[in-house]
């Protein structure tokens, strides 16, 4: 009975023992896993930064991407349009929006993924030391009931022990063979057992109360407060990641204000588009300042046309002494329709009708005047430079700054030569033609024979066709025009400056080797100024200084209509 009893409350102490060891590992299994929860969520917000830096940078270089090139073409453009100075604003707007991505990528690095980081090392020491303390507690439980077992065991014993010598005493007592000193000795030995056995006793008492007393601090205090504490702290860590799930949405929450005004600014940009603006820029870039031609004159063939003497229209002169070219390619095309000349006036933009020519020179005239600027200012900063090397010697030799001063001077020269000729020709764009101070000699050429001049026919046969189908001037001695010697008339020496009563366009090169004659190139433009009196000569002025004679066959005369001397832009 007392076996049984025994092993039933070893029994009942084993189940304890191994429901609160159960107990620990599943709270074990519990918080470890709340831990890999932790790590888990940071991973997800440093994958979410991560995110939100490459979707910046890519929106960065997008708008980098799309960003006009400084001192382009395409930047001129972007001034120029609203839609363009739109775009930009936009691509403005979206560089600033992707700065508040990065923005929101350093909040979640800063406010979740390092205090979450720094926060799971706290977490895994802090339930490590719980853990560790449940161990030992349980530990400690165990050896007290070991030390329990191990002197009961040792009382049962010695009971058992001393009962032996009790009764080996009582038989030896009765026993009448047995000498008086083995009884006694038998005696001594079984009042020795009993005294072994009640020190035992003693013993067990006092290791049982001390288990007893241990047992009951181990599950209602110790336990109790070792899982009490692994409960707050797997509360804190629920609560430490709810606060990081707020501060996630906030961060994005802080953000959404400015993301608003890049939004509105994008709008705002949207609807400072003005498309009649916009076409009106782009008629006043492409305007080409060309009058409308006139109508089409009637070119009768059906008989032949001579040209008499008493003929002195300009047109019949025109229509009889041009040289003979090639069918199917004419000279007088509208100009709507005229090619534009390959190669030519590359540097004076003539090859561009009149208002885009003068737009192109007045860029240039205030180019140059920049550049001028800047020389000047370098030129007085090396005289500066100059007047304190010579003041104090010691700084530097006055010398030395000359060569500098001198090729700062050589380019103002050279800038204000080039600033000269665009502006020349930007006059001549113009039409702002200073009016002379002293009125020229008119000159009056005199023809002595008729066969002065070559025949249109071998004229036209020392020409070559160009490529565009214009024709050039041949370099030989037969294929130039022969002027017979011009002389000056008395009677024109005091004559005020003619006017112009119309333009023309050399349809051919003319060299105008002889006096009284003045060289055009193919294309130029020129002022008429006297108009062809039926010998064959138009007079012409380029400018103040330059006037002359040309073959009228070599010209496109364009009368103005007025017939007071009103320019006209071709």
């Amino acid at each position: 009975m007392v076996v049984f009893r025994q092993e039933m409350v070893e029994e009942r102490m084993g189940d304890c023992w191994s429901r609160t060891k159960d107990q620990f590992d599943n709270l074990e299994k519990h918080t470890q896993w709340g831990i890999e929860f932790v790590e888990r969520y940071t991973k997800f917000v440093k994958e979410r930064s991560e995110i939100e830096l490459s979707y910046a940078k890519q929106i960065r270089n997008l708008s980098k991407k799309y960003q006009p090139k400084k001192n382009s073409k395409e930047e001129e453009e972007n001034n120029k349009y609203s839609a363009c100075r739109a775009f930009l604003s936009t691509l403005n707007e979206l560089n600033d929006y992707a700065g508040q991505h990065e923005v929101i990528a350093e909040n979640l690095t800063s406010q979740i993924i390092s205090e979450l980081t720094r926060y799971i090392q706290e977490l895994k020491a802090e339930r490590k030391s719980h853990f560790h303390d449940g161990r030992k507690a349980q530990q400690h439980i165990e050896n007290s009931w070991k030390q329990l077992e191990s002197s009961k065991r040792r009382f049962e014993r010695e009971c058992k022990e001393a009962d032996r010598a009790q009764q080996y005493f009582e038989k030896m007592d009765s026993d009448i063979n047995v000498t008086k000193a083995d009884v006694e000795k038998a005696r001594q030995q079984a009042q020795m057992r009993h005294q072994i056995a009640a020190d035992s006793k003693t013993e067990y008492a006092s290791y049982l109360q001390k288990f007893n007393q241990e047992q009951n601090d181990h599950y209602h205090t110790l336990i109790p407060h070792i899982f009490q504490k692994i409960q707050e702290m797997e509360e804190r860590r629920i609560e430490r990641v709810g606060e990081s799930m707020k501060t996630f949405a906030e961060v994005d929450r802080q953000v959404l204000p400015i993301v608003g005004k890049c939004l509105d600014g994008m709008t705002k940009g949207a609807e400072s588009i003005e498309p009649k603006h916009d076409s009106s820029q782009v008629v006043e870039s492409y305007k080409s300042g060309f009058e409308p031609p006139g109508d089409v004159e009637f070119e009768d063939y059906s008989q032949a046309m001579k040209r008499t003497a008493s003929e002195c229209s300009l047109s019949n002169s025109r229509a009889e002494s041009k040289p003979d070219k090639p069918t199917g390619k004419s000279k007088g095309k509208l100009w709507p329709f005229m090619k534009k000349s390959k190669g030519a006036g590359s540097e004076d933009f003539s090859h561009l009708p009149p208002e885009q020519r003068r737009k192109k020179l007045q860029a240039k005239v205030d180019d140059i005047n920049k550049d001028i600027e800047k020389e000047m200012d370098k030129k007085d900063a090396l005289i500066k430079m100059k007047d304190v090397y010579v003041k104090n010697p010691h700084m530097g030799d006055p010398s030395s700054v000359d060569p500098r001063l001198a090729e700062t001077g050589q380019n103002i020269e050279k800038l204000q030569l080039e600033a000269q000729k665009f502006e020349g020709w930007l006059a001549e764009v113009e039409g702002r033609m200073p009016v002379k101070s002293e009125p020229p000699q008119r000159q009056s050429v005199l023809y002595e024979t008729q066969n002065s001049v070559p025949s249109n026919d071998n004229c036209a046969q020392d020409r070559e066709s160009s490529p565009d189908g214009s024709y050039t001037e041949e370099q030989s001695s037969e294929a130039q025009i022969k002027v017979p010697n011009v002389e000056f008339d008395d009677e024109f020496d005091d004559e005020e400056t003619l006017p112009t009563i119309g333009t023309c366009k050399a349809l051919y090169c003319f060299e105008g080797n002889n006096e009284g004659t003045i060289s055009v190139m193919e294309g130029e433009l020129l002022y008429v100024i006297e108009e062809d009196k039926g010998d064959g000569w138009t007079r012409v002025r380029r400018n103040e200084e330059e006037e002359g004679y040309v073959p009228t066959s070599y010209v496109e005369v364009f009368l103005d209509t007025n017939g007071k001397g009103a320019m006209t832009y071709i």
